[in-house]
């Protein structure tokens, strides 16, 4: 006699997860952040608001959650940056990644909502450093050491100050909207940080 299975629960919570996550998303790249509630998301889409709330505590951590959707890896791998061999060539093609990746107008949208909140929210702001930052860091940090070993890189080199000098200019100019973060403006980045760290 064969039993009869219950639905899928786990897959009906994934799907609403997603539906949610997505929901934040587009209401954030549609309308003003401030103006955003947990029950405009939670009606966008088709939950209870209470079905939110079960997993996160406020609208901000949704909109973290779905910022960093967007970076999910289906495989489960962890991050990691080209290495041709070329410290340059990587660098710069990571760098106009991420000036092609600010510039999108969606992604300035999300990544504006978030640091306002991250601003005004010391435990959203240690969860992004934990969830989000620090491991991009630490991909970055080994492809740095990797040209280390290479003696493409000043083996003394304060890696911390390495990252800072390629992207706190990169950011500023964005979170300033002070001018455009073109191809060009990324690899001049590139190359004044490693004319400061050449071996």
């Amino acid at each position: 006699m064969s039993e009869e299975k219950g639905p899928d629960h786990s897959r009906r919570k994934e799907r609403s997860r997603q539906a949610i996550l997505t929901a934040a998303r587009d209401l954030v790249v549609e309308g003003a952040y401030e103006k955003i509630t947990v029950e405009a998301i939670a009606a966008r889409a088709g939950v209870g608001k209470q079905t939110i709330y079960r997993r996160w505590p406020s609208k901000s951590a949704v909109v973290f959650a779905a910022l960093l959707a967007l970076s999910e890896d289906p495989e489960g791998q962890s991050v990691t940056l080209p290495d041709t061999g070329d410290l340059a060539t990587d660098l710069k093609f990571v760098l106009r990644a991420t000036a092609q990746e600010f510039s999108d107008p969606s992604f300035d949208k999300l990544i504006r909502a978030l640091n306002t909140e991250i601003a005004n929210d010391a435990a959203l702001a240690a969860e992004y450093r934990e969830r989000l930052a620090q491991p991009l860091d630490e991909a970055k940090k080994e492809r740095l050491r990797s040209a280390q070993r290479a003696g493409q890189l000043d083996p003394r080199a304060d890696l911390d100050l390495v990252l800072a000098l390629l992207y706190a200019p990169l950011f500023q100019r964005w979170l300033h909207r002070s001018g455009p973060l073109t191809p060009a403006y990324a690899d001049s980045l590139v190359d004044a940080a490693l004319r400061a760290f050449r071996p």
